[in-house]
């Protein structure tokens, strides 16, 4: 048990030493209505609930055991320290009545999954790769691109809590069991998001380490509708299965979405159906974007490509030609004015020099006289 602690501390630690930058967007990043996680987190300081409301019904085809009910999950997810760090809490709750054959139903209900982690985004392939988009062509917006196939890279490390009074798993399961996950996502052109997670749960467990996967695909239909499906598959060492799920979200405005979903799951010996609705809520008053702003400067186009430079000005630039031949026929004119000045001093001595000596002329012939 401490070696597993000793694991997971030395992992969550490990994951976030890396350079942080924002991770805010401007409408929920929810998880819902899917089970999978996305690679980005919420962002720094933001706090983000999601939840849900489902009837799930039950049967095990050996044992002919069914079990009709209410199934609620929560998710609660909080950013700090780190753009992209984010802890999450995950609470699932079911009431529902189950019954053996020709016998009477039993009421059952409790906290069936409690898990706590930390999920870290290592890497984004958007970060620093800002390109010119050509907002007037739609071919041009959508074309093909071979570095969409590079998905953003999260790391989710946590732990499971159980206990014994639990009867919605086995009586010898750990109270306390690590939980590792990898999560990949890749945008790609026309609105689509397809999401993947790789987890391992229960790790250190003999009999009930898990191994699953779970590859999600969202289409945005508009600006608030957007559909998605889903499968999920998970083995250990007595059961295995595979879920499809099904649904749509609204999103209500930026920080509110609302979602309906169906799930069906694909075993020989069990039949599970569940179908729900939910919502997304985050609060944001606590978030500050970090910004550097330029004085005397034009704020940057999102669609220049990064360059920072301004349009240039047709009319700017005439106004500057102008400006520079009126200030060279300024030069011109204030050199030969300079030039005629000269001109002109020069002549004025040369008259006051024959002035003078005419009057010495004058006076030599007074004197010979």
């Amino acid at each position: 048990m401490i070696k597993k602690l000793r694991l997971t501390l030395l992992l969550i630690i490990s994951i976030v030493g890396c350079n942080a930058y924002s991770q805010y967007t401007d409408i929920i990043n929810s998880n819902r209505p899917g089970e999978s996680f996305g690679a980005y987190s919420v962002g720094n300081t933001i706090f983000q609930v999601e939840g849900g409301l489902s009837y799930i019904y039950e049967e095990n085809k050996n044992t002919s055991i069914i079990a009709k009910g209410l199934f609620s999950d929560l998710d609660v997810r909080y950013g700090f320290w780190r753009e992209e760090l984010e802890f999450i809490a995950s609470l699932q709750y079911q009431n529902d009545r189950y019954r053996y054959p020709d016998a009477l139903s039993t009421r059952r209900s409790f906290l069936k999954e409690t898990n706590f982690g930390l999920k870290y985004l290592v890497y984004d392939p958007f970060k620093g790769m800002e390109e010119e988009q050509e907002i007037r062509s739609w071919k041009a917006r959508n074309k093909f691109k071979w570095k969409q196939f590079i998905p953003a890279i999260a790391v989710y490390a946590g732990f499971n809590l159980n206990s014994s009074a639990n009867p919605y798993v086995p009586e010898d399961q750990s109270t306390w069991t690590p939980k590792f996950m990898i999560a990949l996502q890749n945008h790609f052109s026309g609105g689509w998001v397809f999401v993947t997670n790789l987890m391992i749960n229960h790790f250190g467990s003999k009999k009930y380490q898990t191994l699953g996967g779970i590859l999600t695909a969202v289409k945005s239909f508009n600006a608030r509708w957007s559909g998605f499906t889903e499968i999920q598959g998970y083995k250990n060492k007595y059961y295995k299965d595979i879920i499809l799920r099904g649904g749509a979200a609204y999103l209500y405005d930026e920080n509110l979405q609302f979602d309906i979903s169906l799930s069906k799951n694909f075993n020989n010996n069990t039949n599970i159906i569940y179908g729900g609705i939910g919502v997304s809520w985050r609060f944001t008053l606590n978030y500050q974007d970090l910004r550097i702003y330029k004085t005397n400067e034009p704020e940057e186009n999102p669609f220049s490509g990064g360059g920072g430079g301004q349009e240039e000005n047709p009319d700017q630039e005439n106004e500057d030609e102008n400006s520079d031949e009126n200030t060279d026929e300024e030069g011109i004119i204030d050199e030969d004015t300079d030039f005629d000045n000269e001109e002109n001093e020069e002549e004025s001595d040369s008259n006051e020099n024959s002035i003078s000596d005419d009057e010495n002329e004058s006076d030599t012939n007074n004197d010979e006289e």
